[in-house]
């Protein structure tokens, strides 16, 4: 069973978009940390009745990013927690990054009052996913921790 020490909440100085942006960032790292390591296929497996999987919820947020800082809404939501069988945990951590840094390139160029409520919406999406993410690492390999 890996027990990793959990992080502390970044400490961010500086107004309200940096503080904002540095917790964001902070989850974003979280939900690929959940998945990275992670052993296949259970990666991929329904955990819970509801069939979400880890791999499913980082491929969601990555949907997510996309539909809030570029405006690309996806025809499902409910088809975004679904990964292909040809899509590696590599290929789904790279897509997630790659939105990101789309997402920060679009916050880079806005105005702090033009994106606090984006910003506090996908701080509460990250975060709540990070949470799901943390109880279904911790079913298939007893991983705990960030």
């Amino acid at each position: 069973m890996a027990r990793k020490r959990d992080q502390p909440p970044p400490r961010t100085g500086g107004g309200e978009t940096e503080v904002l942006r540095g917790f964001l960032d902070y989850l974003r790292a979280a939900v690929i940390a959940k998945v990275e390591g992670a052993p296949e296929p259970r990666v991929r497996a329904a955990m819970v009745p509801s069939g979400t999987n880890l791999l499913g919820l980082l491929r969601h947020l990555t949907f997510v990013e996309r539909a809030t800082f570029l405006g690309k809404k996806p025809r499902s939501w409910q088809a975004t927690f679904h990964v292909p069988s040809t899509d590696s945990i590599a290929d789904v951590v790279a897509g997630y990054r790659e939105a990101v840094e789309r997402s920060n390139e679009v916050l880079d160029a806005s105005a702090a009052e033009d994106v606090r409520w984006r910003l506090a919406h996908m701080i509460e999406e990250t975060g709540r996913h990070a949470g799901h993410e943390d109880i279904l690492r911790e079913l298939i390999d007893g991983a705990t921790g960030r």
